[in-house]
């Protein structure tokens, strides 16, 4: 365990989150080993079918992180406040939550994913592909919540390195599946995909298991399932602001996914392999912002007002360095890392997916600092603006769909996620800004 409410906090923060940073550098790297062995052995249809169904898992599975996200948060004010009684009714209600949750979203992705595939106008080249693909790793879903909410969980009492090494494990294991079952037993798509949810299923369980040995002193007992109609609220409403506020954003990229699916195979197979890289870029800016809302959360336990405010301070700076970093890699070796993930010189598929990455990178600016006033907030309590930003960066994909896509064709693509960066992180600073004057009464409610 570890308190993040003493020490310098620019170092605190570094010290939380490269972990975190770490560990979904190696989420990254086996999502790309699957489609680098697809695209190698499968073919680019297959490659480009599990960019089309990205969206549609992503949302699910972003909703169960999300959730479990929101569960840590309580968690982590009563971790900041060391009230353990308390710690453990908020980990029981989670366990509740997480597997209720996790079971009706899989019977539902499984009943309804292949209409949701031809309502995106996935391209009947693909959808074979897609279908068989996705309803694996729907079916894998329960995985990846047990994965989640022990990650979440740990890294509310200040230890992001155990969710890290579970996923070391699990990542070696999914290259070493992927090879086994897609070139050694010609499964095909099939097999990336069984090889992902058993890699995922290694990684939930092991750092299950981890918990159960290390940290007893936070396991809820029989009694403490006993969870109060306050403490559930507390859970539910914390838990659906994040769940909700990534679920929202995934629709609204999901609906893109569709205009994107409407200009061919080649251009989602471009976007495919931006978003790859997108994602790994995007990981350093999202992990500082992760770790600020386990910074505030147990701040705010703790009362310390001033050092949430330092925090912030110094997390913007940090953002804005690893940004200018960001982007020299991206304008110097973004072609041939597109070019190794397609196993392709094509233009038709390599221009685009270098065009977007350009224009996406130069908006880290604003990227960065919108991720550490949305989580900062979140560990502040606030429920309800960093949801509003997500609608808005909904409302902005589905007009972009509307209005930029038929005019612009891909390039209106590019440009829809920064203009809907911008305007939420101005939403979030006025937030922040009014948040402000009552933050010492709050801190002082909680826990």
């Amino acid at each position: 365990m570890k308190e993040l409410t003493k020490g310098y906090p620019a170092k605190v923060i570094l010290l939380f989150a490269f972990p975190l940073m770490a560990s979904f550098i190696f989420q990254q790297l086996y999502n790309m080993v699957d489609a680098k062995i697809v695209s190698a052995y499968v073919g680019t249809d297959a490659f480009a079918a599990i960019g089309a169904t990205a969206v549609v898992s992503n949302t699910i599975i972003g909703f169960i992180n999300g959730l479990t996200q929101g569960f840590a948060i309580p968690v982590a004010n009563a971790f900041g406040a060391q009230n353990f009684k308390q710690i453990k009714r908020f980990v029981a209600g989670a366990v509740v939550l997480t597997f209720s949750t996790a079971l009706v979203l899989t019977i539902a992705g499984e009943l309804l994913i292949k209409k949701i595939l031809i309502a995106l106008h996935t391209t009947d080249d693909i959808m074979y592909y897609a279908v068989s693909y996705v309803k694996i790793i729907i079916a894998g879903i329960i995985f990846t919540a047990v994965y989640n909410f022990c990650a979440n969980t740990l890294r509310a009492i200040g230890d992001s390195k155990t969710p890290l090494y579970c996923l070391i494990i699990a990542v070696v294991l999914n290259i070493f599946l992927d090879i086994l079952f897609v070139k050694g037993f010609s499964w095909g798509i099939k097999g990336a995909a069984y090889a992902t949810i058993s890699a995922q299923a290694v990684s939930g369980f092991s750092c299950l298991i981890y918990m159960i040995y290390k940290y007893r002193e936070i396991l809820p007992s029989k009694g403490d399932f006993n969870v109060s109609a306050d403490e559930y609220s507390n859970l539910i409403t914390t838990g659906l602001a994040m769940g909700l506020m990534s679920c929202i954003v995934n629709i609204g990229t999901v609906i893109l996914q569709g205009a994107i699916n409407g200009l061919g195979t080649s251009i989602i197979t471009a976007h495919t392999a931006a978003r790859r890289l997108f994602d790994i870029l995007t990981i350093f800016l999202y992990s500082i912002g992760l770790a600020m809302t386990t910074y505030v959360s147990q701040n705010m336990g703790a009362g310390e007002v001033k050092r949430i405010k330092q925090g912030i301070f110094q997390a913007h700076i940090i953002v804005t360095v690893m940004t200018t970093v960001l982007t020299a890699i991206c304008f110097t070796l973004g072609r041939p890392i597109i070019e190794w993930i397609t196993s392709t010189d094509s233009a038709e598929i390599v221009e685009p997916a270098v065009m977007y990455m350009k224009i996406s990178i130069l908006f880290f600016y604003v990227l960065g600092p919108l991720f550490v006033m949305r989580c900062s907030l979140q560990g502040m309590g606030q429920k309800v603006m960093p949801v509003v930003s997500s609608i808005t960066e909904m409302l902005i994909k589905i007009m972009s769909v509307i209005f930029l896509v038929p005019r612009f064709a891909y390039k209106g693509v590019a440009f829809t996620e920064p203009i809907s960066w911008v305007t939420m992180a101005v939403i979030l600073w006025i937030a922040y800004f009014m948040e402000l004057p009552g933050l010492e009464q709050k801190t002082k409610a909680q826990v």
